[in-house]
């Protein structure tokens, strides 16, 4: 197992780029399955969850060429799903988006239950429940999924929930089967954008006809395309937050605004000084200046353009280094709030009223421990927390952390981090 050491208790200083965005990676290198003619996926993360995916598609035969340093060619032509490694399917929660090319190339096969964070309940129910609404017919054992997808048509889904990955599934389903398909109660977080973004280059046709309704008039078949992946808004309010927290001046370029609207705003209600700097379009950098007057506030995680839930985290830290409590709502996740025992043994004064809710008090110090890193969003914040602390944390299994940043050790040694990656 790899671990991070951090010696805290310092400010940092300089600049980080966004790299590309994991939630919209996922999905758009899963529909690159639904067409037997080749893609090309640029400004791709180098993740480990990236990694894995790669490699259940290369798995059962999916040709995977790196093109540059960070874009995959993906020619999906001879897949052979007998081959198929269930142990990766099995470790890895996106694999759930591999169902709806699967289901058109093959009507009928099995998939490992998926795994993923250890956040609280994340049943595929509301996949299955959609999927079911399209005439997909699945059966469950102890180890499998068995789908069958013989009777496909169009039609209306409700999702039951404002699922992200049930919304970015049924959009895949739906741009390959004739006819019209409403989708309602979905999702319009950034990653989902960029999935329809990529399916339109393939030749779907798929529109929001109201908030969080879209119509999506199915195709016989799609084609290859070329797409750059979006810059991941989660990193960004990752590294504002890092900047915030530890009263640093750090320049953080390639940043999507309009992804970040109520995130900015609550930043700078904190008490956060920000300047928006360079302008190339869509595309933005972002100074954080030191800020020495911070005050609590209510952090309630939402759908997009809410407070996103991947977010709550890193402010959960940040409410240790401002005067008065906060209060952290995590409204999706009932398991997300597990790294609040983490901070309470390095010297947060913080309670956890229940599994949605905790109330942070500060600004309190905070002192080195060992300590674990329970999932992707909890690892960076226990970083962030290492960062702040003073004396030599240790944070175990750094690959959770891995899975979700690229080599954020090195990159933050680059802000002047005291950071170093062990085997233990």
């Amino acid at each position: 197992m790899q671990c991070f050491v951090i010696q805290g208790g310092k400010s940092l200083k300089g600049e980080i780029e966004v790299r590309g965005s994991k939630n919209a990676a996922m999905p758009i290198l899963a529909a690159t399955l639904l067409t037997k003619e080749p893609s090309v996926i640029d400004n791709i993360p180098l993740i480990e969850d990236v990694k894995r995916l790669l490699e259940i598609i290369e798995s059962f035969g999916g040709k995977v060429e790196w093109i540059g340093k960070r874009k995959v060619r993906i020619n999906p032509k001879n897949l052979n799903l007998k081959k198929i490694d269930q142990s990766l399917v099995k470790k890895l929660r996106a694999s759930v988006l591999l169902i709806p090319s699967l289901l058109h190339r093959f009507k009928r096969f099995k998939l490992a239950q998926p795994g993923g964070c250890l956040i609280g309940v994340r049943s595929i129910d509301a996949h299955l429940d959609a999927l079911s609404q399209l005439g997909v017919k699945v059966r469950k054992t102890s180890t499998f999924y068995y789908y069958n997808g013989a009777n496909i048509h169009n039609g209306e889904v409700i999702l039951k929930e404002f699922s992200v990955t049930a919304t970015e599934n049924i959009l895949m389903l739906a741009s390959l089967t004739p006819g019209k398909t409403i989708l309602k109660v979905g999702a319009l977080e950034p990653h989902v954008e960029d999935l329809v973004v990529f399916l339109r280059k393939m030749g779907a046709k798929i529109k929001v006809i109201s908030p969080h309704v879209y119509e999506i008039m199915g195709k016989k078949k799609l084609s290859g395309a070329s797409h750059k992946i979006i810059p991941d808004p989660i990193e960004a309010g990752t590294f504002m937050i890092l900047a915030a927290a530890l009263r640093s001046k750090i320049l953080i370029k390639n940043v999507r605004l309009d992804h970040l609207d109520l995130v900015i705003k609550k930043l700078e209600e904190i008490g956060v000084k920000i300047n928006i700097r360079s302008n190339r379009g869509l595309y933005f950098d972002i100074l954080i200046f030191p800020s020495f007057s911070l005050s609590g506030i209510k952090i309630q995680t939402q759908p997009y353009p809410g407070i996103p839930t991947d977010l709550q985290s890193p402010f959960g830290v940040l409410a240790t280094q401002v005067n008065g409590t906060s209060l952290i709502f995590d409204t999706m996740f009932d398991g997300r709030l597990k790294y609040i025992d983490e901070l309470i043994k390095m010297g947060a004064n913080a309670i956890i009223a229940d599994p949605h809710r905790a109330l942070i008090t500060g600004p309190t110090p905070l002192y080195a421990q060992d300590i674990n890193s329970l999932d992707i969003r909890s690892g960076i914040s226990l970083v962030i927390a290492a960062l702040l602390a003073k004396g030599k944390t240790v944070i175990k299994n750094a690959y959770q952390i891995d899975r979700g940043y690229e080599r954020i050790d090195e990159r933050f040694k680059k802000l002047g981090a005291n950071i170093k990656r062990i085997e233990q």
